[in-house]
């Protein structure tokens, strides 16, 4: 007897079961798994019958696993159907003559009240596989749910980050410990642009923490203390989604705060951002 249910899982999660579908796609099927190793696995479950959501707003979907186990692919939210009409069809999916006007193509919206779980949930379907899709009243005993796995760093002349890419780094220690460690160990000098008209902001960290600790103050303030972003921010609040940060160059912790300004103000200079771009000296 199971001690936790997926029940439990998606009750907590908020979702009526009454109104959720089960799917459980099989690596088994050839359709199936070209899809998957093609990333279409979306576009291949909003392919169904016509009736198939009937009383049903969400879908979660699962990926067979060994024997009867399979792990969570996503959940989403049903916003309506159409048939599967040949100008319907995705343009990168695998298959477009499947696309023939019989069957229906759902408007899918993939919701994050189960993202923390994806790919990491693994249930027992049961024996009934061949009913790979069900009710979500019907119990399946959760078997595991992994450990997330660590994310490596990608090294420093590669770090090319959104603002939201950079708060989840910031915000999971454990997930992004390489990266932590990485970003901690070093002073630098460091570019944030606005992506949406290419403004430049040139800026340095040293001293204790380093480049983690500065830029976990922009996740923070969404601005980092900086004149310049402040004033783009009071004129259009949400700007802060459109920053990049990237590296322009790295010192060890030995480096003094005289050196890293140096190499900073230096960097100003050749790419004008006082004169043009969110520095403000």
């Amino acid at each position: 007897m199971s001690l936790l249910y997926l029940s439990d899982i998606l009750k907590r999660a908020g979702l009526d079961l009454n109104r959720t579908k089960l799917i459980r796609h099989s690596l088994n099927d050839k359709g199936f798994r070209d899809c998957f190793d093609a990333d279409n696995v979306k576009e291949y479950t909003q392919r169904q019958n016509l009736n198939f959501s009937k009383d049903f707003d969400y879908w979660v979907v699962f990926v067979s696993d060994k024997g009867t186990s399979c792990k969570l692919y996503a959940c989403y939210k049903v916003n309506g159907c159409v048939s599967d009409m040949p100008d319907v069809c995705p343009p990168n999916f695998l298959y477009p003559e499947w696309f023939t006007g019989e069957s229906g193509f759902y408007d899918l919206e993939e919701i994050d009240l189960l993202k923390e779980l994806e790919g990491r949930l693994i249930i027992d379907w049961g024996k009934a596989t061949v009913s790979w899709h069900q009710k979500a009243t019907n119990e399946k005993a959760v078997l595991a749910i992994q450990a997330k796995q660590k994310v490596q760093f990608v090294g420093y002349e590669n770090v090319l980050l959104s603002y939201q890419e950079l708060q989840e780094i910031i915000s999971d220690p454990i997930v992004y410990e390489n990266w932590h460690t990485a970003l901690s160990a070093v002073s630098a000098v460091y570019l944030i642009a606005d992506k949406r008209n290419g403004a430049l902001y040139v800026g340095s960290a040293y001293g204790e923490g380093g480049l983690l600790s500065r830029w976990a103050s922009y996740v923070q303030s969404k601005h980092g203390g900086n004149k310049g972003m402040k004033e783009v921010l009071v004129s259009s609040p949400e700007r802060y989604q459109d920053f990049q940060f990237s590296i322009l160059q790295v010192f060890s912790k030995t480096a003094t705060s005289e050196e890293v300004i140096q190499t900073e103000m230096l960097y100003k200079k050749k790419l004008l951002t006082t004169m043009y771009g969110m520095n403000r000296n």
